[in-house]
């Protein structure tokens, strides 16, 4: 759990949201001081930038508790909402006919790569 909070991947999202949050706030206020001057647009902006604010701390959230892509899977019955038996569930076999469809796909995609015309957009 503490390498969750301090790796450096969730110091570096600490310190982006240490950033944005009070940012969006700051943003918030000018655009409420604009908005009673008379400017009507900014009123749009008072209530989009909390929710920009409120929207990078649920990404925050998110991203700390995310299991990095380069990290070890989570040890053996750690997951509760897994049953007895699911993770030994057997995959069919591909069809004879999925089998030649795919073969069909890549003789296509090779003669696309052999053709050798080029690509116009």
């Amino acid at each position: 759990m503490a390498t969750r909070w301090f790796s450096r991947r969730a110091i570096g999202m600490h310190a982006a949201l240490a950033v944005f949050v009070p940012g969006c706030a700051a943003l918030c206020d000018w655009q409420v001081h604009r908005a009673l001057s008379g400017n009507e647009l900014s009123w749009a902006y008072v209530f989009e930038w909390p929710f920009f604010g409120a929207y990078g701390t649920y990404l925050w959230w998110k991203l700390v508790h995310d299991q990095p892509a380069g990290s070890p899977p989570p040890e053996e019955g750690t997951r509760q909402d897994e049953t007895p038996g699911e993770a030994e569930a057997e995959v069919p076999a591909p069809s004879h006919r999925e089998d030649e469809e795919l073969a069909a796909y890549n003789r296509y995609l090779a003669a696309l790569h052999t053709s050798g015309r080029p690509k116009r957009w």
